[in-house]
């Protein structure tokens, strides 16, 4: 059966897509709030928000995922799209700056929880070993869509609407998710004890920090969050201060990212099929390096230019892209069927931590002492983290990865549908739903 023709499964995953779409489009609109609040400052008070999160996404989610066979689980991913409906309502009617933060914290608390929940139910219902990966790999680049789309998304809207009824939409958008979870048969799972519960957070690390081209992996999302801290937190504050423009070009800059983003993406699969991951991503880590080094050139020469500034950032998405999109590729050939969940989480807040770091560097540096001094910190942590990775994941590694793929192939797809039996066995508590 394919993969999208199991009715639970196609349920789930819309639901996912719609929050994530409408997180984006509410991360947009917040950079347009703190600059109606904050003006010159907004780059801080947006930084401040997105540290917030990157916290949250490192601690709740993979505590998150270690009980989700602990909960009621239908009941509560219903639950976290309806928290986040409300709060994503209330934020265009904040007046102070400390608003922002609060809502925000409500806000991402219940986003970092969403998405270990959704993947632990993915095994229960998704019966096949290779539809198993697939539906892990289907999940990683909805995750990427949304960081292309959702500021195209933006930028259209804005064009008709002030940015607060992005917020209205967002709001609606987790309320179409909740119901699309209600329609969803989802069976419940055994609790387990508070060993396994905290094995389970550290599995994925561990497996990290033995293995060597996750090792590369980890630096490589240094080089990733420090270039993209930089269009993240930068551009509303460049655009409508050194450019003059408008909410909507705010929007359409960020598109420019999304853009290159998008572009690599759609080529890439054909490229992977011929060419080592590797060899991919530190031609893309190497690309990042060379963006953030022009963006800091842009900066310190003042060609601070509509064309200029669009360009270097799609160089900064399609980099991202080369860097993210084999991401999973990789991690797949790490782990055993077993442990994908753990290893996927771990990446989900290893990356994201990650980006707490070079967050408060774009934002915080960037608004005290200005991007002439916070973007050169950016460069070299993004240089440091692309020699890192040359050094973590050596060469002969990714070769030794694949000779190993071409002798293994169906024994492995025999040995995933094995493994995720026993883990629908451990899990599934009888044949009943929610």
């Amino acid at each position: 059966m394919r993969l999208f023709a199991i009715r639970d499964y196609r349920h789930l995953f819309s639901a996912q897509v719609i929050a994530l779409f409408g997180t984006g489009l509410a991360t947009v609109a917040l950079g347009l709030l703190a600059y109606d609040l904050a003006g010159s400052d907004a780059a801080a008070v947006l930084a401040t928000a997105l540290t917030i999160k990157m916290v949250l996404y490192v601690v709740v989610a993979p505590i998150a995922a270690a009980y989700a066979d602990r909960l009621p689980r239908r009941a509560f991913l219903t639950l976290l799209d309806a928290v986040r409906a409300g709060v994503v309502l209330a934020l265009p009617f904040v007046t102070e700056i400390w608003h922002i933060y609060l809502l925000i914290g409500l806000l991402q608390a219940a986003s970092a929880a969403f998405t270990p929940t959704f993947q632990a139910v993915i095994p229960d219902i998704v019966t096949d070993g290779n539809q198993y990966t697939r539906a892990l790999s289907a999940s990683q680049v909805a995750y990427t869509m949304e960081s292309l789309l959702s500021p195209v998304l933006a930028a259209i809207a804005l064009t008709f609407m002030s940015f607060s009824w992005l917020f209205i939409g967002t709001s609606i958008g987790f309320v179409v998710s909740a119901v699309l979870v209600l329609s969803t048969r989802v069976p419940n799972a055994r609790p387990t004890g508070e060993r396994r519960v905290w094995a389970r957070v550290a599995s994925g690390v561990t497996l990290f920090a033995r293995t060597p081209r996750l090792r590369g992996i980890l630096a490589l999302n240094v080089v990733v969050a420090a270039a993209g801290s930089i269009v993240v937190v930068s551009t509303v504050n460049l655009v409508r201060d050194e450019l003059g423009g408008t909410q909507a070009d705010v929007a359409w800059m960020l598109a420019a990212s999304g853009g290159g983003t998008l572009l690599v993406a759609l080529l890439l699969p054909r490229v992977l099929d011929r060419i080592a991951e590797r060899h991919v991503m530190m031609t893309g880590a190497a690309v990042l390096v060379a963006g953030v080094a022009a963006a800091i050139t842009m900066t310190a020469t003042g060609l601070a230019l509509w064309g200029v500034m669009a360009a270097i950032w799609a160089t900064i998405g399609a980099g991202m892209a080369m860097v993210i999109t084999p991401t999973g590729r990789v991690i797949r050939a790490s782990a055993t069927p077993e442990g994908l969940p753990a290893a996927f989480a771990a990446q989900f807040s290893l990356s994201h931590l990650a980006w707490l770091v070079t967050y408060p560097i774009a934002g915080w540096v960037g608004t005290s002492a200005g991007v002439v001094v916070a973007w050169p910190i950016l460069g070299a942590l993004a240089a440091i983290g692309a020699v890192a990775a040359l050094v973590l994941w050596p060469r002969r590694v990714a070769a030794r990865r694949v000779a190993r793929s071409a002798v293994l192939g169906a024994a492995e797809a025999e040995a995933a549908s094995a493994a995720l039996g026993e883990i629908r066995s451990r899990a599934r508590v009888g044949i009943g739903s929610v």
